[in-house]
């Protein structure tokens, strides 16, 4: 089968683009995941501009609003990191991703739960990373995690599945965008719905069902991770 395109922190599948000049290598990503996906990666830092070693940054300030700043010489990239990133969201869309992994507890890309200290040094909230933040904005029905949360059985098997489900999904569409088929699926996939929301799969086949040909292009239009 065609494999499935996600996207991946950098660092995670072994090159070394951290801070230190080493690498997360992630062997469940790339080996066993691998097998199925091809993957996009992305390291917001190197991308933005920032050199391999480089100083290890943490985020400051409002954990709604954190800025990104060195943690020695305190430089704020705060403005390089936005600019860079809505700029990269943008290009990703040509990438049809049909998920992404995060570098977890990453001033950058962690997806959740990365430390934001206040300007003495002491602890103030948790926040996303500024890319992890900027893309899951840009793409707020794509699956993600962060490889710490991988390790989870009931988490890892949770994102696989809906990796899979909307790949299978867009390939659908994609050989025969029609009613029928978005019907086909959703029949096909019925007991997968119910598992995790009865109520809702009772809702989607009775919206499938008034569906009116007139509808179809608008109810396809939302597929795409744009």
């Amino acid at each position: 089968m065609d494999k499935i395109r996600i996207g991946v922190s950098k660092c995670l599948l072994g090159e070394p683009v951290r801070f230190d000049g080493q690498h997360k290598h992630d062997h469940f990503i790339t080996d066993t995941l691998g097998r199925y996906c091809e993957f996009v990666g992305v390291c917001p830092e190197v991308e933005c501009g920032l050199g391999v070693p480089r100083e290890s940054m943490r985020l400051i300030g409002d954990p709604s609003d954190p800025r990104l700043v060195t943690t020695r010489t305190a430089i704020d990239h705060t403005h390089l990191m936005h600019t860079w990133a809505a700029q990269r969201v943008a290009e990703l869309e040509k990438d049809d991703l049909n998920g992404f992994i995060f570098k977890s507890r990453s001033p950058s890309s962690g997806m959740e739960n990365v430390k934001v200290y206040n300007d003495k040094g002491g602890f103030a909230g948790k926040a996303p990373g500024l890319f992890g933040k900027a893309f899951m904005a840009h793409f707020p029905n794509l699956p993600c995690e962060d490889e710490g949360r991988l390790n989870d059985p009931d988490l890892r098997e949770n994102f696989i599945e809906r990796v899979f489900t909307l790949w299978r999904f867009r390939q659908a569409l994609s050989a025969s965008p029609t009613l029928a088929t978005l019907m086909t699926f959703h029949a096909r996939n019925k007991l997968l719905i119910q598992s995790h929301h009865e109520t809702l799969m009772r809702e989607m086949g009775r919206e499938l069902a008034g569906l009116k040909a007139g509808r179809r292009a608008r109810t396809f239009r939302g597929t795409r991770p744009s």
